[in-house]
């Protein structure tokens, strides 16, 4: 490329006081060259040509025919300057002259300083996904008990009560229907003031051009706005002002879905919603989570760190320009987003698909459970998104890294001949016990594939930096809800209930069958984020999947009697939420019951099947897979359905 030709200070110039000396540029693309002189963009458009003409009348040559301006205006990009970020204004039907000058203003700046804006574009979205470029749009990942203190934190007065959630970047505040609560509960003279400062904030904009005040969500019915500015505190009575705020209250509650009229951070879908609307800020270069992969569940919002991914041109697989510049630098600050095992599973993804568009990789941060296990061994949990070429959509893959490989063995001091056996025996256990699992009859994905590849030991052992061989299971995506993330107000439709209750029931049987526990805590690990419901076009449950089989044979030893009371959680965190908790109880352990028994009698109508799966296994008493597998259909055969089934209900009853 040429040399680039500059018209003003270098990107990011401060004056004396360490402001920057322009907010504002425009990149040239036929003749190369940058504009920050001060202005507006058409000005530097302006300067540009003149700088052009002036150079060729230097140069004894005739200036720019119209035809040739034009050529020099069409191919240019807006840039606007932050303290620490270039951000690109791409037109939406030319994104490629975008990605012309993304390449271009990365010979001056660092390619993570560069960002675009514009994603509220599906074309500009498409084209940065197809790059494998999802971490230049995507937030930063924040825990769930972060967001939770964020929001909190974030519920503020004006002048009267404080009803309203504050967005410090663009200064508008949001208030909610629950606001209503607490404004019908104050004296008549303080429900006018409030009422008075509602009206006249709805009808303001701060010096920044933001509302200073809208309703949440934002997507809530201009009528219920209009009818809020309608409120005459002057002209009616307190009783009449209550009256008409109710009357509000219930429409704008029926204009929202299930999903946002608990106000509460517990609530998943309330919570994110109102985090989103909450860290929006001027000169947004980010998409919804929704929008980086199409009917991804809630519970992922804001939990995905993606990582600088690759695309495919000409069958060859280009891995993003960042991962040079980290091999060049060492950069700390890069070292975090540049994960050599995201770089390592698409290697191994493309040795094994032939033809791909693009992949994109991101980090699970920390885990979905709503309530973690604590002081549990949590293998590292990364995501896909990557599309095939002639297929219409990307396909979404997760893959979780073995716990006990064989760093983690040489860690615990043992040599590497022992450490490469006892990991390599952890993964056939691991798979033995997918497939006990599903031959009790656990509905879990169809596929898991199995992968390895090699990587430096970093441990403390004698072995430090040899290459040893990591291990890791992948799976389909399995869309969804889970179990302990749907909210509520779902549970008040009795049909919803009612079908929850039959499909957790089954599960709960076959969890209870396989002995599912925390490997470290025994805690139970059942509705805790692995039971995925599924919905039909009513939004009724039709379906559970169990996502991973994590901790399944952990409980092998105890029976059924001592093991069942913790299933009893299920109906009795839900029981104020139903409108009809006797059906809910018995739709649940019945369900449970039938399960149970209809498991006992596969196996004891196919004993040799199930006896016989696994003795090419080491049988160990000490605990090895096919020990574990003979104790559990044992404790099976020999359990009381009907017995175990009061126990349930006698635990939930107390």
């Amino acid at each position: 490329m040429e040399t680039m030709k500059l018209l003003g200070e270098p990107i990011f110039a401060r004056d004396a006081e360490g402001k920057l000396l322009s907010r504002i540029g425009t990149l040239f693309l036929k003749t190369p060259g940058l504009v920050t002189r001060k202005g507006v963009h058409a000005m530097q458009r302006m300067m540009w040509i003149d700088a052009i003409n002036a150079d060729r009348k230097a140069a004894g040559l005739a200036t720019l025919t119209v035809a040739e301006e034009d050529e020099e205006l069409a191919l240019s990009v807006d840039l606007i300057f932050t303290e620490d970020a270039v951000l690109i204004r791409p037109d939406p039907d030319r994104v490629d002259l975008a990605f012309l000058a993304d390449e271009a203003l990365q010979t001056l700046v660092s390619k993570r300083k560069i960002r675009f804006l514009n994603t509220h574009s599906a074309k500009v979205r498409n084209a940065l996904r197809a790059r494998g470029e999802n971490w230049r749009m995507s937030r930063s990942p924040i825990s769930p008990e972060d967001m939770g203190r964020l929001v909190e934190r974030s519920k503020v007065a004006i002048l009267g009560e404080p009803i309203y959630y504050y967005n410090s970047a663009t200064g508008t505040r949001y208030i909610t229907v629950g606001a209503s609560i607490p404004l019908t509960q104050i004296s008549d003279e303080k429900l006018k003031e409030n009422i008075k400062e509602v009206k006249a904030m709805l009808s303001r904009r701060n010096r920044m051009g933001y509302p200073e005040l809208d309703l949440f969500p934002v997507t809530t019915p201009i009528e219920i706005k209009q009818s809020v500015k309608a409120l005459d505190p002057e002209g009616m009575s307190a009783e009449e002002l209550r009256a008409e705020i109710r009357r509000i209250d219930m429409e704008w509650r029926a204009s929202l879905p299930a999903e946002l009229r608990e106000e509460t951070v517990e609530n998943v879908e309330w919570r994110n919603t109102m985090c989103q609307v909450l860290t929006q800020g001027p000169n947004e270069t980010i998409v919804k989570d929704g929008d980086l992969i199409q009917g991804i569940s809630p519970e992922f919002y804001r939990q995905i760190e993606w990582l600088p991914g690759a695309r495919v041109e000409d069958g060859e697989i280009i891995f993003d320009p960042l991962w040079e510049e980290f091999d060049r630098t060492h950069d700390p600050e890069l070292a975090q987003i540049c994960d050599p095992r995201a770089r390592n599973i698409i290697l191994n993804l493309s040795r094994v698909f032939s033809e791909i568009d693009y992949v994109n990789v991101g980090r699970i941060v920390s885990s979905l459970a709503r309530d973690p296990i604590a002081g549990s061994r949590r293998g590292h949990v990364y995501i896909m998104q990557c599309k095939e070429v002639g297929l219409p959509a990307a396909h979404i893959y997760m893959f979780r890294f073995q716990k006990w490989g064989i760093a983690e063995h040489l860690d615990e001091g043992k040599d590497l001949l022992h450490a490469m056996i006892e990991s390599n025996d952890y993964s056939d256990y691991i798979l033995d016990r997918r497939l006990m699992c599903r031959q009790l009859g656990m509905k879990l994905p169809t596929h898991v594939g199995f992968g390895q590849f090699t990587e430096p030991y970093n441990g403390n052992n004698q072995y430090r930096g040899t290459l040893v061989r990591t291990a890791y299971f992948a799976r389909s995506y399995i869309p969804g809800t889970a179990s302990d993330k749907i909210p509520a107000a779902k549970f008040r439709n009795p049909v919803f209930a009612l079908r929850f209750a039959q499909l957790m029931g089954e599960a709960a049987a076959v969890d209870m069958i396989v002995g599912r526990r925390s490997t470290e805590t025994k805690e139970n690990l059942f509705d805790k984020n692995y039971e995925v419901l599924q919905f039909d076009s009513s939004g009724i449950p039709s379906r559970l999947v169990v996502t991973e089989h994590t901790g399944s044979f952990v409980n092998y030893q105890h029976s059924f009697e001592e093991s069942v009371a913790p299933y009893a959680n299920v109906v009795r965190r839900r029981l104020s939420f139903v409108s009809d908790p006797a059906a809910f109880t018995s739709a649940y352990v019945s369900r449970f019951e039938k399960t149970l028994a209809s498991v006992q009698a596969k196996y004891r109508s196919r004993r040799r099947a199930f006896d016989c799966l696994f003795v090419n296994r080491p049988f160990d008493v000490a605990g090895s897979g096919a020990y574990r597998w003979a104790k559990i259909l044992e404790r099976l055969d020999k359990c009381d359905s009907a017995g175990v089934a009061k126990a349930l209900a006698d635990a939930i009853a107390l």
